[in-house]
């Protein structure tokens, strides 16, 4: 009980107060807002956003977008996450291995199997692909990409601190373009992408916190080498 309590308290202290606050804030926000949105078949914020969007794109980028959001979607995600997985096992980088594992399979559990079915809310008309299906809020591609990229980016860069920067200078963009895919190809609202972010931002919070207190556990229990 003692030792439960005591990586309680380790974990809240590496999660800290305003990433707790911002949890908390969430939470009640997501439960106020979810239900609202919802029963709201035609959002007037959420439909101009989308008829903004297609207003101020490019022809170029128009056309590439579709394959932006095709790409980032579950299976090719999928590869990534395992060739994630592949590299941190050769680099015996187990610690790491495992927060990926939960940080990636979490946010899937949370967002499709436990948010979207619980707030049901429609995507909006006129899909430009027809494999987009299921529920809408929050976003899952908001989401997962937020946990995932990032999470990446925080565990090797701290192995590789020269990497840092591009990781993620080269990881936001990616996460910006899969956003605006989202709402281009009118898979999702403005509003299911927002409710995403910030619950993947909570997750990814907590995947990190308790890999900090991991990571302190295995220093102290690890044997002390002999000096001289």
């Amino acid at each position: 009980m003692r030792s439960a309590l005591r990586l309680a308290g380790g974990w809240l202290k590496a999660l800290g107060p305003w990433r707790l606050a911002f949890a908390v804030a969430s939470a009640v926000v997501l439960a106020w807002a979810g239900p609202q949105l919802a029963a709201t078949r035609r959002p007037a914020f959420d439909l101009e956003v989308l008829r903004l969007v297609h207003q101020w794109t490019p022809e170029w980028l128009g056309q590439l977008l579709p394959s932006v959001y095709e790409a980032s979607g579950k299976h090719l995600t999928a590869v990534l996450v395992l060739a994630v997985l592949i590299f941190l096992a050769l680099k015996r980088f187990w610690a790491e291995l495992v927060c990926v594992v939960v940080g990636a399979g979490g946010i899937l559990l949370i967002v499709d199997r436990w948010l979207k079915p619980l707030f049901d809310r429609r995507r909006p008309s006129g899909r430009l692909l027809e494999d987009i299906s299921g529920r809408s809020f929050p976003s899952g591609h908001a989401a997962g990409s937020v946990v995932f990229y990032f999470l990446t980016c925080c565990l090797l860069s701290a192995h590789y601190p020269r990497l840092r920067k591009p990781l993620f200078v080269l990881s936001s963009c990616w996460v910006a373009l899969v956003w605006l895919s989202t709402l281009y190809c009118r898979a999702h609202w403005l509003t299911d992408i927002a409710a995403g972010a910030a619950v993947g931002y909570v997750w990814l919070s907590f995947c990190l916190a308790g890999f900090t207190v991991w990571d302190q556990n295995a220093h102290r229990s690890a044997p002390s080498q002999p000096h001289g």
